[in-house]
């Protein structure tokens, strides 16, 4: 245990939950630093409460820090609280575990989950002490800077902050990076030659040793290595067996609630899907599971480990898991004695079956949370949502039964060839479902309670890596009055009184998709933003749409070209360094579909669509 902190009594009694930065909670591992060869500092750069959620980092943290010459330890940004304490007082950004300076260690790596976070990681740069540009680490005074995560797979709006990003799934690549770092101080190499070994690594992206070119229109023109021995793509890094690769049975427990505060158990990666605006459906492909013995196991130690309350199933698709009935026996009993809630998110409605329900009804029941994405049939069939209104119904129908009065809908507003007779759909349906609540629970069984449906609508942006990438993208105000639709045609409903309705940040979604399709020119933005105050956007209390539009004005950058323009079939994107497996050729193909037909493509239990995961020569692409 650490006894020294970084902060005073007096700092940490001065702001809001002190906890976020004391360390020492079960789980968390410390080490003799001078007996480990290298130290690799872990940011989510978001609030506490939000980065102790995610399970990336307990994977990597555990993995770390099972060898036995790395010590790995944790930072989250400082709340604006203590932001401004830090800055005031010349504190340095700090790990939990050691309580010691960021800048001192040999790695500072950042998981990349949304774009929103981009001067978040400028703000743990600047209170670490380290220069916010990776042009200007020189040797071996600063950390090296490392980016992973989904956001990595098009990492060009922030290559100019990063000296590496790690391409793809974690477990894979970085013990031969670390091996690579250490023979390389060992030897005396300069930063510059470690940066251009760690290059030839596969997975491993240095943007400083390629180069972008662009045409006069703006667009990509090309992105070349420097020199013939860089690889010209950077292929992404995948786990082949789930059932071998680490995973941490002790996590870190959080001392305050974190937004998802609950064990985790992963059941598997990669959907079979295929849904044309989803990003993860391409990105993790293809489909690997853990086995039901696996995971019983797993299950009986985190539980143990832990205390938790409740224990998630954690997968793009839960009810794709072929062995979810075995898994949830032995959940249900062990669960059942201690009265822990088991949470299984990421459900398909139109596989949802009442065996599986009935075997959750004597747990604590929370709501039911079902994607549904577009309101009408002609809509979800050109986005390849492969739901059907029956599907709805049906899954809700059985929901009832089982005992569950809250269901949660999630739409998306924008989507390509989107009408208003699609946005009308989404009232209709949720007036649909709460009239079959109606009819399939009778008055006496209803306990005095009543349906409650809410209506969530997300705003289309088109991310790299999918069939949608070439679509435009609409402009706030076009969301809003998408928004303003779907409102008046839910309360034109019969049951509107049951119906709750909420929808996102239009301007924040338009900054999203500008940094989603963006190129190396985004950096100068993201810098001014962040010197002029920028910080937490993706809090809506802190996002300030002013004054990023006052950047990209200062910046002589239009937005609008990231986000309305539509794409030409051959135009290079600057993600086009980057191979996920998944052929541009495939993704193009469905975006044709999905212009034309606008039919639904069968999904990979169905029949290989030849999408390219194949070549990882795993999962259900060898089945």
């Amino acid at each position: 245990m650490n006894d020294k902190l970084a902060l005073s009594d007096e700092i940490l009694l001065s702001c809001e939950k002190p906890e976020r930065y004391i360390g020492n909670e079960v789980g968390s591992v410390t080490k003799d630093k001078d007996s480990v060869k290298l130290r690799f500092a872990f940011c989510f750069p978001d609030v506490y409460e939000i980065g102790m959620s995610h399970l990336g980092i307990q994977i990597l943290y555990g993995m770390f820090n099972s060898m036995d010459d790395v010590w790995c330890e944790r930072v989250y940004s400082p709340w604006t609280d203590m932001d401004k304490i830090m800055r005031e007082r010349n504190i340095p950004l700090f790990t939990l575990e050691s309580q010691e300076p960021v800048k001192d260690f040999d790695f500072l790596g950042f998981t990349l989950q949304y774009e929103l976070c981009y001067t978040n990681i400028l703000q743990v740069l600047d209170l670490s002490g380290i220069p916010l540009l990776s042009a200007d680490r020189k040797d071996w005074n600063s950390p090296i800077v490392i980016g992973g995560g989904p956001c990595a797979t098009n990492p060009e709006p922030i290559a100019d902050f990063f000296d590496i990003f790690y391409i793809g799934e974690g477990e894979v690549r970085y013990r031969e990076l670390f091996d690579l770092y250490e023979s390389c101080r060992e030897d005396g190499c300069s930063r510059e030659e470690f940066l251009k070994k760690a290059a030839c690594i596969e997975g491993i992206y240095v943007p400083s040793l390629y180069a972008v070119s662009y045409n006069d229109d703006d667009t990509v023109a090309s992105i070349n290595p420097l020199s013939d021995d860089i690889p010209a793509r950077v292929r992404r890094q995948v786990v082949t067996d789930m059932d071998s690769s680490y995973y941490p049975t002790a996590p870190v427990v959080p001392f305050i609630k974190a937004t998802q505060d609950r064990a985790v158990l992963e059941v598997m990666r990669g959907c079979i899907r295929g849904c044309r605006f989803c990003q993860a459906g391409q990105l993790y492909r293809p489909k690997r599971v853990k086995s039901a013995k696996v995971l019983i196991e797993q299950a009986r130690e985190i539980l143990k480990n832990t205390g938790y309350e409740e224990i998630s199933l954690a997968s793009l698709s839960t009810s794709d898991y072929d062995e979810l009935p075995q898994l949830l026996d032995f959940l249900i009993n062990e669960c059942g004695k201690e009265k822990v809630n088991i949470s299984l998110p990421s459900l398909r409605i139109d596989n949802f079956s009442l065996d599986v329900m009935s075997k959750v009804q004597d747990i604590k029941k929370s709501s039911l949370t079902f994607a549904a994405e577009g309101g009408t049939q002609r809509l979800r069939d050109v986005i390849n949502k492969g739901v059907t209104k029956e599907d709805i119904l049906t899954g809700s129908r059985e929901a009832f039964k089982g005992g569950w009065n809250k269901v949660k809908f999630y739409f998306m507003l924008g989507h390509p060839t989107e009408t208003d007779e699609d946005i009308a759909g989404i009232g209709e349906i949720c007036n649909e479902v709460a009239a079959e609540y109606f009819d399939t629970v009778p008055k006496e069984k209803r306990n005095g309670q009543s349906v409650e449906i809410t209506a969530s609508t997300s705003f289309f942006v088109p991310k790299p890596f999918t069939p949608f990438q070439w679509a435009r993208m609409c402009r706030p105000e076009e969301f809003l009055e998408k928004a303003a639709k779907t409102k008046a045609g839910i309360r034109s409903q019969i049951n509107q009184k049951r119906i709750h309705y909420n929808w996102h940040e239009a301007d924040a979604s338009m900054l999203e998709g500008v940094f989603a399709r963006g190129d190396r020119r985004l950096s100068k933005v993201i810098l001014t933003a962040y010197r002029k105050g920028c910080i937490y956007d993706a809090w809506g209390e802190y996002f300030k749409i002013d004054l990023w539009k006052e950047c990209f004005k200062e910046c002589g950058i239009d937005p609008e070209f990231y986000t309305v323009r539509e794409r030409a079939d051959d135009e290079v994107f600057p993600w086009d360094v980057i191979d996920i497996g998944v052929t541009k050729e495939y993704l193009l193909r469905e975006w044709h579909i999905a212009l034309g037909e606008g039919h639904i493509s069968p999904n990979c239990a169905q029949q290989c669509m030849g999408c390219g995961a194949r070549s990882y020569g795993c999962g259900i692409c060898m089945k």
